[in-house]
């Protein structure tokens, strides 16, 4: 039996095609599928956009964290998908990340819980398939005076300079710091070498009369605090 026929997206009621239905409601009034279904243009012979966009988000579980960590190589995977749409995608996500992160960098963030570190760092670190170690630098209301990245390594692994955080720190006149770190595994148990270093940097700061607040790791869209789970 052969499979029924799809209706093409130009064969819809014009209010439920996606580039339609934006002009006349907004982008908020269309799902993830039908705004990537947008930047797709178009399916293939046996699915329209919406459909090849609704194939792929279900292949990273209707993520758009996930969707971030793809590459243009995984996207052209799908048929339909050829190296322009595949990079149109990409340039798409990376403007949305990049949005973000200008958007968390700017405002004037203060620090009261571990929930408030996550939102101020994830913008960096949460889709990365890659370590990297970022600082968080506090005055003395706990605002946010600067944000840098520390390190920069592998899949699990990264050489933290504990130096390098202190003299940050204290160009920036920071009273406190919180030390940020991502998993990109997904796995948020500590390891030893995380555990060594944040009690390293905390008795360095110690001495210098900065206070350590937390070390937060960072694994997607949750987090964990070494505050919270008593390891500081």
């Amino acid at each position: 039996m052969s499979k029924p026929e799809k209706l093409a997206i130009t064969q819809w009621a014009e209010e439920d095609r996606p580039r339609e239905k934006l002009v006349e409601k907004g982008p908020l009034a269309l799902t993830n599928a039908e705004l990537l279904a947008i930047l797709l243009g178009s399916g293939n012979n046996e699915e329209n956009a919406v459909d090849l966009a609704k194939r792929i988000l279900q292949q990273y579980d209707h993520s758009l964290t996930k969707l971030l960590k793809t590459s243009i190589n995984e996207l052209k995977k799908f048929k339909g998908v050829g190296t322009a749409k595949a990079v149109t995608i990409m340039a798409s996500l990376e403007l949305s990340r990049r949005i973000l992160a200008a958007k968390e960098s700017t405002q004037n963030i203060r620090i009261t819980s571990p929930e408030d570190a996550y939102k101020a760092i994830a913008p960096h670190l949460y889709d990365l398939p890659h370590e990297e170690f970022w600082i968080l630098l506090l005055s003395t209301s706990n605002q946010v005076i600067e944000k840098h990245k520390i390190a920069q390594g592998g899949i699990n692994a990264t050489h933290v300079d504990v130096r390098l955080i202190l003299q940050k720190s204290l160009l920036a006149n920071a009273v406190g710091i919180i030390l940020c770190h991502n998993h990109p595994s997904g796995n948020l148990t500590p390891s030893q070498n995380d555990k060594t270093l944040t009690k390293s940097l905390k008795d360095a700061c110690q001495l210098l009369q900065i206070q350590l607040h937390d070390h937060i790791i960072v694994a997607g869209e949750t987090y964990l605090s070494f505050a919270d789970q008593g390891l500081l």
